[in-house]
């Protein structure tokens, strides 16, 4: 399975060393997402992660920076639903029903359903999908290992979500809603979990 984590949208005091932790723990996919950054803060927050780190991070906005950083590839959104021009990277996006992921898994190295779960992070995203609907997603190979579940995913839940096939699991609250000192240990053991 996949492990992702996605930034937290604002920008807080040491988050940099923070993301440099959870790298030099293991994270291969970590989603930049910062709705609100400007291309210069952004590129920023590159230039303040060692170069080794580029080729694990996925931009969500400003794609342009992803061949100047070298980085692992980038995520189609609503606000930006094509990719540039003649960029030949990893593609990611988010979809929230079934048949949008059947319609997108063409184009895209892996997506998001969401929300699987009632969210962590966004108060009152309750979860679309029942354990049921998940099931006959995967028996219809809808499903699988290019599928990433987003969405109130905590460690609980790592579990169910291998039995309903998907290929990876997308963290936010579960990760950045910790305290400091529980910060690393709490990654480590959902790292563990998902690694099972």
């Amino acid at each position: 399975m996949k492990l992702i984590v996605i930034t937290r949208p604002d920008c807080f005091e040491g988050e940099v060393e923070q993301m440099e932790q959870l790298l030099q723990h293991g994270l291969e996919y970590l989603h930049l997402r910062k709705p609100e950054a400007t291309a210069t803060e952004v590129e920023a927050l590159l230039r303040q992660l060692p170069e080794w780190a580029h080729e694990k991070v996925v931009l969500h906005d400003h794609h342009e920076l992803a061949s100047r950083y070298g980085c692992r590839g980038i995520h189609l959104n609503r606000r930006h639903p094509l990719p540039p021009a003649h960029y030949t990277g990893s593609i990611s996006c988010s979809c929230h029903a079934l048949q949008e992921v059947v319609e997108r898994k063409p184009e895209c190295s892996y997506l998001f359903l969401s929300p699987i779960f009632d969210s962590i992070s966004k108060e009152g995203y309750g979860s679309g999908f029942t354990p049921q609907v998940l099931q006959e997603a995967k028996q219809q190979g809808v499903i699988d290992q290019q599928v990433v579940a987003l969405g109130g995913v905590s460690l609980p839940k790592i579990a169910p979500l291998k039995e309903w096939g998907f290929g990876g699991v997308a963290l936010l609250g579960a990760i950045w809603q910790q305290p400091a000192e529980l910060f690393l240990p709490h990654f480590m053991q959902l790292r563990e979990e998902v690694e099972r």
